[in-house]
């Protein structure tokens, strides 16, 4: 069976009748069988919805009709489980889940519950059945965990929302870090509130050499000081029910995972969870892991011999098209609810000096298509794509064969590090398969 798949289609617009490059991008997605997409906007029509007091960096609505563009591409599953989810609220969140699922696309990640946001979704295919889950590490509001769906109860229904992929963050630092760090604490009394909580008994004791700064920074004595980021075995324990009972209903199994967090300083390189959770889920039986979020490509990993695709990047990148906001995002910039969305954007990019369309790395992707074979990965093709670089903030961000094979070429040096090797030839990646 083969599979295509691309990374964020953040869209604000809809599709022109046609455009230079189109056919063959489209061309190549629907050479799969399964053909998936990150849909990174809420759909509902103006005045359905209020906006929700945080968001993932902006807010984004489309018109539902915008599907029918996507179906144009060949798309035929998609997860909308990402930062953007929530933007417009639950009711934002619920309208998309409605419109997506009378698209009669295949999807998975979000839902009315927890059960139904972590349950996958199946696509009837000529050559088998293909299992999607769709999971998002990246939320707005990560910290207080508002974006999590909530499982439905006996007595009280659940909650709408996303299937998160919650991590833990501890910074480790040596014992005379510790010290001081303690010392800070006690004299400026910043976890006075937390101590009481303590003693009251409604959250546990600390282990010896632990430190948490209020509730959400935490530290750990060790050797050498260092970020170790974990993710929530309740989490993983999800992941490995969903795709137990996958193995049962689909012939293949596909693993979605939003994620913008990183390792190190670069935010090319994934977190230390993100790689936990792939290798996790494809020790669970997952053919492939497909990741995107931070706008931009990073590395390929091939694992036990399935492809982990660290991030695709944006297949169309439409973030200063919005046409209208709510109040909250002009507060958010000193602005008044009389300037225009023009001004808006200018105060935001500092006269479009800055942002996601100044940097030519998140107009930069990849469309993989590989073939599987009895349980087995035998071919991995990557094509270049560029998003209309060069042309008027009104048409920038739609995807076009690439001019060349630079983005091919940068793709292949970052993945050296996770032992993946390539070959480049008339325009096309192939990865070595041992």
């Amino acid at each position: 069976m083969i599979f295509t798949a691309v990374g964020d289609y953040l869209t604000q617009r809809r599709l022109p009748p046609n455009y230079e490059g189109f056919d063959e991008i489209a061309a190549w997605i629907q050479s799969g069988e399964a053909r998936y997409f990150n849909l990174e906007t809420t759909l509902h029509y103006e005045g359905e919805c209020f906006g929700n007091s945080c968001h993932g960096g902006s807010y984004l609505r489309m018109d539902p009709e915008v599907l029918d563009d996507c179906k144009r591409y060949g798309f035929n599953m998609v997860s909308f489980c990402n930062n953007h989810s929530l933007d417009y609220c639950f009711d934002g969140l619920m309208h998309t889940w409605n419109h997506v699922q009378k698209s009669g696309l295949t999807h998975a990640g979000a839902g009315a519950n927890l059960d139904q946001a972590a349950a996958p979704g199946y696509l009837e295919a000529e050559s088998g059945r293909v299992a999607l889950i769709g999971f998002t590490s990246t939320c707005n509001d990560i910290a207080d965990n508002v974006s999590i769906a909530g499982r439905q109860g006996y007595r009280v229904k659940g909650r709408p929302g996303v299937n998160q992929l919650r991590y833990k963050d501890t910074i480790i630092v040596t014992q005379a870090q510790m010290d001081v760090l303690k010392e800070i604490a006690e004299q400026t009394h910043v976890n006075a509130g937390e101590d009481i909580v303590r003693k009251e008994g409604y959250r546990d004791e600390l282990p010896e050499g632990n430190l948490d700064i209020t509730k959400n920074v935490h530290f750990r004595v060790g050797q050498e000081p260092g970020m170790e980021r974990k993710c929530d075995p309740r989490d993983l324990a999800r992941a490995e029910k969903a795709i137990y009972e996958a193995k049962l209903q689909a012939d293949y199994i596909l693993v979605a995972i939003h994620s913008h967090e990183i390792s190190g300083t670069s935010k090319e390189s994934p977190s230390q969870f993100l790689q936990e959770f792939a290798h996790f889920c494809i020790d669970c039986g997952a053919d492939a892991i497909i990741g995107h979020g931070p706008h931009l490509l990073r590395p390929i990993e091939i694992y036990k011999g399935k492809p982990i695709f660290y991030s695709l990047g944006d297949f169309m990148l439409e973030n200063e098209n919005i046409p209208f906001v709510p109040v909250d995002y002009y507060d958010k910039y000193k602005l008044d609810q009389d300037c225009t969305m023009h001004e808006l954007f200018r105060t935001r990019s500092k006269g479009f000096i800055r942002g996601l369309q100044t940097d030519a790395k998140m107009l930069e992707t990849v469309i993989p298509r590989w073939e599987m074979q009895d349980g087995k990965v035998v071919k991995i093709e990557l094509k270049p794509v560029e998003l209309t670089r060069g042309l008027p903030r009104s048409r920038v961000g739609l995807p076009q064969p690439a001019k060349d094979d630079a983005i091919l070429h940068r793709l292949a040096k970052m993945s050296e590090a996770f032992g993946t090797r390539m070959e480049i030839r008339d325009g096309i990646a192939t990865v070595v398969l041992e």
